[in-house]
């Protein structure tokens, strides 16, 4: 008899972005704030392993070359198969990018357009929209947003629409 196997832990990076920008009266301004995609998987009580590592607390349009080559040898240097990170979704694809090639992985970038302390943000969706997606998905790099999954070289950010499309 063939007993179902323990899954294997996802590992999620955390890089900043809107997703867990926090919003300060006092300044009119926002910043990035602490991840809260653990906070938001808890809630959702999901049922397998996962680790959360914060690399970076950064807005997107602020990384670098050299915080890109980070999130390049953090996901080579996990032992999972399977990671998920969470980023800004200006340069997103960018860092997409940046991770092709890193073999035998599947990976999954996930943002959102609004906060996720904010009600009726797109982040709890598209969080949980990826976490499906890098449990099914192959090895490769993939951008999930917006109820859509594409490949790394594949996609482009519609600002006036604010939403991800595929290029053709």
């Amino acid at each position: 008899m063939n007993l179902p196997r323990e899954p294997e832990f996802i590992q999620i990076f955390t890089t900043g972005g809107t997703i867990d920008k926090v919003y300060y009266d006092a300044k009119d301004d926002y910043a990035v704030g602490d991840p809260q995609i653990g906070k938001l998987l808890e809630e959702a009580r999901v049922n397998f392993p996962y680790a959360v590592e914060v690399l970076f607390k950064k807005d997107s349009l602020e990384m670098t070359a050299a915080d890109r080559e980070r999130v390049r040898r953090a996901v080579e240097a996990t032992l999972a198969r399977r990671v998920l990170i969470t980023h800004g979704t200006d340069t997103m694809v960018e860092t997409a990018r940046a991770l092709e090639g890193v073999p035998d992985k599947t990976v999954v970038l996930v943002g959102a357009m609004q906060p996720a302390r904010f009600l009726g943000s797109d982040a709890e969706f598209n969080i949980g929209y990826a976490v499906a997606a890098v449990q099914l998905l192959p090895a490769g790099v993939y951008i999930a947003m917006n109820g859509q999954v594409f490949r790394s070289g594949r996609v482009r950010k519609n600002r006036e629409r604010l939403r991800f499309e595929a290029v053709p």
